[in-house]
């Protein structure tokens, strides 16, 4: 007879397989139970137990519903079973980990959270941009460019002279709100920016241009989701520093 179950939610990092931390490596290879999200990446699943049943928690355009989802979590838990909640990047950085975590709790489901590494800073990286630079950024911010129910994102008002790189993440959907509200802040039209699309992995691609002409310009790619949005002078590094190449494959 098995146990007591457990739902850990882990981190699965931004995409590459070897960012994944050893604690979430472990994990998963002992899961019976993965509830991934869409956009994590398939060399991610499968470092997982090969006996191990995989189900989709997320479409193109909808997830399941929170308490639907807890629901499904702890009927696995409560029969014994290990569970895995598979997030992208880190599950408390916009990933809705901390209310999967608060319901879980609440419906008396143990509960462990596993950090992952957040795309925020591993994406940029992965390009050769830095988030901080002493003499260029003194600090970074990190937000949301996406809304429930496709509300229009409102930034944090933050003046340029403040010296900060600006990180939006999930902003495929509304990148023209964006570069549209940061110009209403002030922010110089050539000002560096970048959008990464599938960072970290073989499917990476990089657009640089100056921030009023970086949406044309990714748009003109074709960017997909999931695409970070880097804004600030340290994108300027992006072909000065090394970074370990990515491999790359073709697009279907």
């Amino acid at each position: 007879m098995k146990g007591q179950g457990i739902v850990y939610i882990v981190g699965a990092g931004p995409g590459d397989p070897g960012l994944l931390t050893v604690r979430a490596w472990r994990i998963l290879r002992r899961a019976d139970v993965v509830f991934y999200d869409r956009l994590v990446s398939p060399g991610v699943l499968r470092r997982a137990a090969p006996e191990a049943r995989r189900i989709c928690v997320e479409k193109r355009d909808s997830v399941v519903d929170l308490s639907d989802l807890v629901s499904q979590m702890a009927r696995e838990a409560q029969a014994g079973r290990v569970v895995v909640r598979l997030k992208g990047g880190d599950p408390f950085v916009f990933g809705r980990g901390a209310e999967e975590a608060e319901a879980l709790v609440r419906a008396g489901v143990p509960c462990e959270v596993v950090p992952g590494v957040t795309s925020a800073v591993a994406v940029p990286a992965a390009a050769g941009i830095p988030v901080t630079h002493r003499g260029m950024a003194r600090g970074f911010v990190v937000e949301t460019a996406h809304r429930a129910g496709g509300e229009t994102p409102v930034l944090a008002t933050i003046p340029p002279e403040a010296g900060l790189t600006r990180v939006f993440l999930m902003v495929v959907a509304t990148l023209e709100t964006v570069v549209g509200q940061l110009l209403a802040q002030g922010y110089d039209p050539t000002t560096p920016a970048a959008v990464i699309e599938w960072g970290t992995t073989p499917a990476q691609r990089v657009w640089v241009a100056p921030l009023e002409r970086i949406a044309p310009e990714a748009r003109a790619g074709g960017v997909e989701a999931p695409a970070v949005l880097i804004v600030g002078p340290v994108v300027q590094l992006r072909g000065r520093l090394r970074v370990r190449p990515v491999r790359r494959r073709a697009r279907a």
